[in-house]
């Protein structure tokens, strides 16, 4: 039987580099009053924003209301993997949602918006928008769900 603690390990990383990271740049240098920081400029830049939305600062409801979706998702994709038990890879991804989300959680209680400082520009364009940890998380484990779990069809490729 395969147990679950890859998903356990990944998630409790996740949420220790994100929140430490976070307790770094924004209060430690101090880039909640500065607003940006240069560090290899104009690639990586820590740029100060507070996140009351979604991606991009989209709005989608109050904080509350996005804790609330937060925690859904947390607890389907925790289901997901109690219920299929699939291997190691998924499970990695799956930590890296849920850590990614209880990290923004952390920051939506605390601050009432998510502390985004990571922002990248390139050859001319200046992104104007700002990201974290716990996003890179997110994206990198939705990704990783998509291509590392098992789907009943690709079992049952495999089976024959």
């Amino acid at each position: 039987m395969k147990t679950l603690g890859p998903l356990i390990r990944t998630t409790f990383v996740i949420v220790v580099l994100d929140q430490l990271t976070k307790l770094l740049v924004v209060h430690v240098m101090a880039l909640k009053d500065l607003a940006v920081i240069p560090v290899y400029h104009p690639y990586l830049m820590f740029r100060m924003a507070w996140n009351e939305g979604i991606n991009f600062g989209i709005p989608l409801a109050n904080k509350w209301g996005l804790i609330a979706l937060a925690g859904v998702i947390c607890l389907w994709i925790i289901v997901w993997m109690v219920r299929d038990k699939p291997g190691m890879w998924a499970q990695i991804s799956a930590g890296l949602v849920v850590g990614g989300a209880i990290g923004n959680v952390i920051d939506r209680l605390a601050y009432g918006a998510v502390a985004d400082f990571l922002n990248m520009s390139c050859c001319g364009w200046e992104n104007p928008w700002s990201f974290n940890v716990a996003d890179i998380a997110i994206f990198l484990g939705a990704v990783g769900l998509i291509f590392l779990t098992p789907t009943k069809q690709r079992a049952a490729d495999e089976a024959d």
